[in-house]
């Protein structure tokens, strides 16, 4: 069955390496924390803040090993007064067998105040 594995990271600015290397980080924790292969994903949806405009997040995906052929499309989160900043999100689309609520979420670096509910003690 497919599920939704949910994850956010906050970056320091805006800039290439920090957006591409903040989100390589993120997926692979997502990944990692719900045991799922690369072929069991069927697609990744990532969003950023609107203030992250110095580079594609997805890059970073396509450029992992093994992951060139997992569909990935960015996107910007609503502007919405006083929301989080520097905030890239991603949304794990993948084949496993876990029930909802055994699912993972990651949320790291400031992003944990997104989700404290969900967000796994690190």
């Amino acid at each position: 069955m497919i599920r939704g594995l949910r994850g956010a990271i906050t970056i320091e600015s805006d800039k290439p390496e920090l957006v591409w290397d903040e989100t390589a980080r993120l997926v692979r924790e997502v990944v990692e924390a719900n045991h799922v292969a690369i072929e069991d994903i069927a697609s990744i949806m990532i969003s950023t803040t609107p203030d992250i405009t110095s580079a594609f997040p997805a890059r970073a995906v396509r450029l992992m090993e093994g992951w060139q052929y997992v569909p990935v499309m960015c996107t910007h989160e609503m502007d919405v007064p006083n929301a989080l900043p520097l905030c890239i999100r991603v949304l794990v689309h993948a084949n496993v067998e876990l029930a909802q609520k055994d699912v993972k979420h990651i949320y790291l670096n400031d992003a944990v105040k997104l989700r404290p509910d969900l967000a796994q003690a690190k």
